[in-house]
């Protein structure tokens, strides 16, 4: 398997077919799909159930609501790719997302993480991790969701750390200071929403990472 890619959700029934069908409708074909359900109270699961009926390249894991970070940790234990990649469910794949970066990883295999490539629906400016008061724009910073890293470089970063915020920023910054050979893409085949009002940029932007534990209890209770 070349590539694992890691889909964590939380009440996105409404958005989640978008997600899959943008991996479903890749040219290039050696994947595995690990969607791992954060606690929905929607129907999620009976969405991701319609696709992984159908294809078994798709599983679906159900836990209890921890974060993002831990979602993507757990859906980490269940993949088996080369190299481990993420995709927000409210987010999608453009055509050709994939083969893409498999042309550069093939052609330059000592890359131990890929990243770069965004293209951004909504509005462009995200909190600052380094000062959440502060708005930047999104093309500054590192965005988790084009991570293309090997899987034994994310095993020994012991996968994302249970932060508030910019969990992708400090994964980032751990594989530089590692020495990991790290290369940017520029083609922006990742498209990142920025139209949801739970989505934890927006909850920075608007309440600081406090709305972040907040929301965290609230799905919790």
């Amino acid at each position: 398997m070349f590539f694992s890619i890691i889909i964590p959700t939380f009440n996105r029934a409404h958005l989640i077919a978008r997600a899959i069908e943008s991996v479903t409708n890749q040219d290039f074909p050696d994947w595995e799909m690990i969607i791992v359900d954060d606690g929905s109270s929607d129907t999620t699961g009976d969405v991701v159930r319609i696709f992984s009926d159908r294809d078994p390249r798709i599983s679906y894991h159900y836990s209890e609501n921890q974060g993002a970070a831990a979602a993507r940790n757990l859906g980490s234990s269940f993949a088996s790719g080369r190299y481990f990649t993420f995709l927000d469910s409210d987010d999608e794949y453009l055509p050709r997302h994939l083969g893409i970066r498999e042309e550069v990883l093939s052609r330059v295999p000592a890359i131990e993480l890929l990243h770069g490539g965004v293209e951004v629906i909504g509005d462009p400016l995200v909190a600052d991790c380094f000062d959440p008061s502060k708005l930047i724009p999104i093309y500054e910073c590192v965005v988790g969701g084009t991570f293309f890293i090997r899987r034994d470089l994310f095993k020994r970063l012991g996968g994302f750390s249970d932060i508030p915020y910019a969990d992708d920023t400090d994964l980032f910054t751990r594989a530089t200071e590692l020495g990991a050979l790290i290369e940017k893409i520029d083609r922006p085949t990742y498209r990142y929403y920025r139209t949801e009002a739970d989505s934890l940029c927006a909850i920075v932007a608007r309440e600081g990472t406090e709305g972040i534990k907040r929301f965290r209890q609230k799905k919790i209770l």
